[in-house]
């Protein structure tokens, strides 16, 4: 396998994304090509020690950064890292792409370079997501690509969402929840209210559908798989990092506001510490670009090496499960409903 890694990605780029490259080009056996200035990518490598087989190098001479335009940076960018990466991936060089750069840009290059897959009319973000008291992690999906959506996107999203969890996540039979205002199926926008009603369809061709759940459900884990569009699912992954935060802030104010609160903090250390960890997304890896023809992976803005590590490793199954072929052949079973639509 070849993993195709924008170099220049990222708020840490180069530095962090080429440790992190260099780190996992120890851990696994495929090869880990470095798109970006060569110059510069060599420079960081030298301060790290790499298996050499496993790294390459494609030069790019361009940038797209945090604030240039989407398609307009896709368009004009030719030699950018992110775009010079993509066509390595739809031209056969590589097999899957992760980027920490721009997430507007990463979502356009992948519909404008790569396409669509199939009868799907909106390609979805889909965020990994912290389930308290439980050792999994669930999938939430759109995380903020499409404000502007139909009953059978959400339909998409659910067998998606459903083919990801099971073939990368290792979860079996993924229960998957639609989000909305209320659990009873009559209740939310028009489109949901139909959304609804095929995903109660698409239960005797596999996807295990729980029915709607409500916001506050969501971190508790009662579904696996968490449906909505995009807006409402940056809200909750937005609060939820803030809220998580914010709780750790507090806690760490209340456990030095005094000699017995820090005696406290001290012997429930390893405690905080397992507590910490759910909110850490350098652990869980990066989110998944679904419904485009090629598996393409944003990983975390602010990553660092550990990030990038854990994305490339946790991304493999994407490829050696051919989830692209899985989440094709899922859409044309639920053609039949969508053709409803």
């Amino acid at each position: 396998m070849r993993i195709i890694l924008d170099g220049m990605g990222g708020d840490n780029a180069p530095k962090e994304i080429v440790e992190g490259a260099a780190i996992t080009s120890k851990l696994t056996p495929h090869e880990i090509c470095i798109v970006g200035d060569e110059e510069i990518i060599k420079r960081e490598l030298s301060n790290h020690e790499h298996e050499t087989k496993n790294i390459s190098i494609v030069h790019a001479s361009e940038v797209i950064t945090n604030e240039d335009k989407p398609v307009q940076a896709i368009r004009t960018k030719k030699d950018s890292s992110l775009v010079k990466g993509l066509m390595l991936v739809k031209n056969g060089e590589g097999d899957m792409l992760l980027s920490a750069g721009n997430s507007g840009a990463i979502m356009t290059g992948s519909l404008l370079l790569l396409g669509r897959l199939g009868p799907i009319g909106r390609p979805a973000l889909g965020a990994l997501y912290p389930m308290i008291g439980k050792d999994s992690i669930g999938l939430l999906l759109d995380a903020g690509a499409n404000t502007e959506y139909k009953s059978r996107d959400l339909l998409n999203f659910a067998a998606m969402g459903s083919v990801y969890a099971e073939k990368v996540l290792g979860i079996g039979s993924p229960a998957v929840g639609l989000v909305n205002v209320g659990t009873e199926p009559g209740k939310g926008p028009q489109a949901h209210k139909e959304a609804y009603q095929m995903l109660e369809k698409s239960k005797g061709l596999g996807i295990n559908f729980i029915g709607n759940i409500e916001g506050r459900d969501v971190p508790s884990g009662i579904a696996d798989v968490v449906v909505c569009d995009g807006m409402t699912g940056n809200v909750l992954l937005k609060l939820t990092e803030g809220l998580g935060f914010g709780i750790l802030g507090l806690m760490s104010q209340y456990f030095t506001s005094s000699a017995r609160a820090k005696i406290g903090a001290l012997l429930l250390k390893p405690q905080l510490r397992e507590m910490k960890k759910v909110f850490n997304y350098n652990a869980y890896g990066g989110a998944p670009i679904l419904g485009v023809t090629h598996p393409v992976i944003k990983i975390h803005g602010a990553s660092t090496h550990g990030a990038v590590r854990s994305g490339i490793l946790k991304a493999l199954p994407f490829v050696e499960n051919d989830v692209i072929a899985a989440i094709t052949e899922e859409i044309q079973k639920l053609s039949e409903i969508n053709a409803e639509d």
